[in-house]
């Protein structure tokens, strides 16, 4: 006979869960009119408890959330070919890393099965993704895994020591204008000189394509702020009609430019731009290498374009930045 399945409703939609006879959950949520989410059902070996705290914080988007840590085709093959690919995972052991804004910890636990040998310190603003965060290291028995609140938005926890590597994963869009030129160089003084911090999974600030926060409108990254917030409401099923400005903003709709980056860093006589490995190639290689074999040709065709324009200007311009930068001195 089977198990019975449970609904569990929530702000924007509900969720059912299905046990299943090999021990795992199938997780299915409905999202309610005006909501969507990237995926709707997932398969997981995690247990109920640890489910329902993940969909108290996360709502409907829990399947993809689950996805980041299970599926070696989201998280860990972003790390693995972002990071992976500019400093060998030898060289990683023994060393201290920082996660920053590590959010519900998927990134950190993939992080830490992928170098075992490493202290993990991840660092995140919100307590309900704090907790969801320490409950998964609980149930992996990671011990190598510390997880500290910010106290805000522009500031560190205190005592946070030094550390060999630094990950952005997904985080620097995230931060509001004011925030990124108090917080990265914040961030930046507890690496240690010659160490290195990774900047990825973030939208190149003008794409001609907005794909990160509204799914695909085209030249919005062009429009002023306040045309911007219209035609996201306007056009786009993951904007909500009363939106604010700097909801989309927290949300990531802006992205970045590796000279901002590097700007805030203190320029290129404090910060040096890591290459890929030789059997990579450069940046641009490096992100059509991480990309699906979906619509291939597309694909191809911007990669070419994008080496164009590096062959034109010298540029190495990307869709998404994916980023290696050592401190020097």
């Amino acid at each position: 006979m089977a198990a019975k399945a449970f609904e569990y409703p929530g702000p924007k939609g509900s969720m059912r869960v299905e046990p299943l006879d090999d021990g795992r959950h199938k997780i299915t949520v409905a999202p309610a009119a005006g909501f969507s989410v990237p995926r709707t059902s997932w398969v997981t070996a995690y247990p109920l408890p640890l489910i329902l705290k993940i969909h108290a914080a996360k709502d409907i988007t829990i399947c993809d959330e689950i996805m980041r840590e299970e599926d070696p085709r989201y998280v860990e093959r972003a790390l693995r070919s972002q990071v992976l690919t500019y400093v060998s995972p030898e060289s990683f052991a023994g060393r201290r890393i920082l996660d920053f804004g590590c959010g519900s910890g998927a990134s950190t636990m993939v992080l830490s099965r992928l170098l075992p040998e490493c202290q993990i310190v991840g660092i995140e603003l919100e307590d309900r993704l704090l907790q969801v965060a320490r409950l998964r290291a609980e149930h992996f028995g990671r011990r190598n895994i510390q997880f500290l609140k910010s106290p805000s938005g522009d500031s560190l926890p205190p005592e946070l020591g030094e550390f060999d590597y630094i990950m952005f994963n997904a985080v620097f869009e995230h931060l509001l204008p004011h925030e990124r030129p108090r917080l990265l160089p914040a961030v930046w003084r507890h690496l240690r000189p010659v160490g290195v911090m990774f900047l990825n999974q973030t939208p190149y600030r003008y794409s001609l394509v907005e794909v990160h926060t509204t799914g695909g409108l085209p030249l919005i990254n062009y429009l002023p702020d306040s045309a911007t917030l219209w035609a996201a409401r306007k056009f786009c099923k993951r904007v909500q009609p009363d939106e604010t400005w700097a909801s989309l903003l927290r949300r990531g709709i802006r992205g970045g430019t590796v000279p901002e980056i590097l700007r805030i860093l203190g320029g290129k006589k404090r910060a040096q731009l890591l290459q890929p490995s030789a059997e990579v190639g450069d940046r641009i290689d490096l992100w059509l290498g991480t990309l699906s074999t979906r619509h291939a040709w597309l694909k191809r065709s911007i990669w070419l374009s994008l080496k164009v324009i590096k062959w034109v200007t010298g540029r190495q311009i990307t869709p998404t930045l994916s980023l290696a930068i050592r401190k020097v001195g």
